[in-house]
């Protein structure tokens, strides 16, 4: 696994449903965070917090086992709030209010 830094802790929308995968490895060959590893034959998350939310996991599992939000959550908030000069919104805990964890 690579030496990457880790961001926020604990807002990855990143999931799997084990009795979907298949142990085909994709995952593993296709993210570019080292997020997966095989353990008993199925995909499993070494580290949540290390995961981008990019998206490549779950567009490329054939068996749906894999779901991420892509672009979402208090990075996406965070790098929109730099491109626009406003403050970070996201609704990743507190979707009714107009507060934000960011």
């Amino acid at each position: 696994m690579g030496n990457f830094v880790k961001y926020l802790k604990n807002v990855v929308t990143l999931e799997i449903d084990e009795d979907r995968c298949t142990g085909c490895r994709r995952c593993i060959e296709i993210c570019p965070r080292s997020v997966f590893i095989m353990a008993g034959g199925k995909c499993q998350i070494t580290d949540i917090d290390l995961c981008i939310e990019c998206g490549a996991c779950e567009a490329n599992c054939e068996f749906d086992a894999i779901s991420v939000k892509q672009g979402v959550g208090c990075a996406a908030a965070i790098i929109g709030s730099m491109i626009s000069g406003g403050e970070p919104e996201c609704s990743c805990c507190c979707p009714d209010e107009k507060t934000s964890c960011c």
